[in-house]
């Protein structure tokens, strides 16, 4: 069994052909599903899904690129949902800011101020943290430990291959492996797989996006996490069946409800 941790099946993408997307995931074993949150607007969407299917889940929270819309009081309302598990996406996303250089002490001050109450939010309702990281590793790996995450741990989404960013394993933080990871440039990640402790590492897919060799260029989908597994087996040399157990006992691990994912 696998369990997809960070799929966005309340995209538009999926919106003609959402049953298809899921029976095709569950036909290859693909059980379990999690739904991030990076959009407020997304969030009813979202919510509606989780509550449809019984083995699908969501997560609460904004996106780096949408800090704009914060709203605790309308976070902690979703989050007050069962089948609301996570706090998160949020983090930092240094891709894309403003030339000028007080600007983008502005931009990168105003995510790390928002990426703190995500934290503060996750900690005062004991959610783990759904943690988004690009082009930012040293300011990321601070504000987590300096507002605690520890205290409620979380995953590092699409986990960028950062040597600086393994020995929050020992914060509680365990290891988003997806699609990438079969990309032939993905010569880092591939090298630095073994080093990340086993009982920390957990599969997504972050369809639609990031579709596995060799479907590139098509929408992604759960489905392909099997092709995830399949490269982390032939790395570790591990037989496909014990990625699946061991990577779907750490999801459990993580995130307390999926326990209920059969």
């Amino acid at each position: 069994m696998i369990i997809d941790t960070h799929t966005h099946l309340d995209d538009e993408s999926y919106r003609d052909d959402l049953d298809e997307v899921i029976k095709r995931a569950n036909q290859a074993g693909v059980k379990g599903f999690l739904i991030p949150g990076a959009d407020i607007e997304d969030l009813p969407r979202a919510k509606e899904i989780a509550s449809s299917y019984e083995n699908i889940f969501f997560a609460a929270g904004v996106h780096p690129y949408h800090i704009s819309q914060y709203d605790e009081a309308v976070l902690r309302d979703f989050l007050r949902d069962e089948r609301c598990i996570a706090v998160g996406e949020c983090g930092l996303d240094y891709f894309r800011l403003p030339e000028d250089e007080d600007e983008k002490q502005s931009v990168k001050n105003h995510q790390k101020d928002i990426f703190a109450q995500h934290i503060k939010l996750a900690i005062d309702i004991n959610k783990p943290l759904i943690v988004h990281i690009r082009d930012a590793n040293e300011d990321s790996k601070k504000v987590l430990l300096e507002n605690n995450a520890d205290r409620v741990g979380g995953v590092l989404h699409c986990y960028n291959a950062s040597r600086h960013l393994l020995d929050l394993s020992e914060s509680g933080f365990y290891f988003g492996i997806g699609g990438v990871l079969t990309f032939k440039n993905a010569k880092k990640l591939v090298e630095i797989l073994p080093e990340i402790p086993k009982e920390r590492i957990i599969i997504e897919t972050d369809s639609p996006y990031l579709t596995p060799h060799p479907h590139r260029g098509k929408r992604n989908e759960p489905f392909y996490t099997t092709l995830v597994v399949k490269k982390v087996a032939e790395i570790l040399n591990m037989s496909e069946n014990d990625v699946q157990d061991m990577s779907t006992k750490n999801a459990k691990s993580l995130f307390n409800a999926l326990k209920s994912v059969n």
